[in-house]
C-alpha cells in the first residue's frame, strides 16, 4: 500500500517538506496520515482532501490515494 501526501503553503514551510510518501501494512485514516509523517501536532482548521476532495479526519485513506493538507483559507 502506498499513499503519496502533500503539504501547501504555510504548511510546507512548517513541516519542512512539500511531499512525502507513506507505505503503511494498515489502513488508516487521514489523522493517522498526518501522525505519521509529521513530529509535529496538526494545526487547527486544517483542511484535508484526499485526490482532489475535501474530506474529515476520520476519512479512511486507501492504497493509491493522494493526502494533500492545506492551512485555513481566510480571505475578504
Amino acid at each position: 500500500m502506498t499513499i503519496s501526501v502533500r503539504f501547501f503553503a504555510s504548511l510546507r514551510e512548517l513541516v519542512g517538506s512539500s511531499e512525502a510518501s507513506l507505505e503503511p501494512t494498515d489502513p488508516l485514516t487521514v489523522q493517522q496520515v498526518w501522525s505519521n509523517t509529521c513530529t509535529i501536532a496538526m494545526p487547527d482548521n486544517t483542511l484535508c482532501a484526499i485526490n482532489m476532495e475535501y474530506v474529515d479526519l476520520s476519512q479512511a485513506v486507501k492504497d493509491g490515494d493522494e493526502v494533500a493538507f492545506f492551512p485555513p483559507v481566510t480571505g475578504g
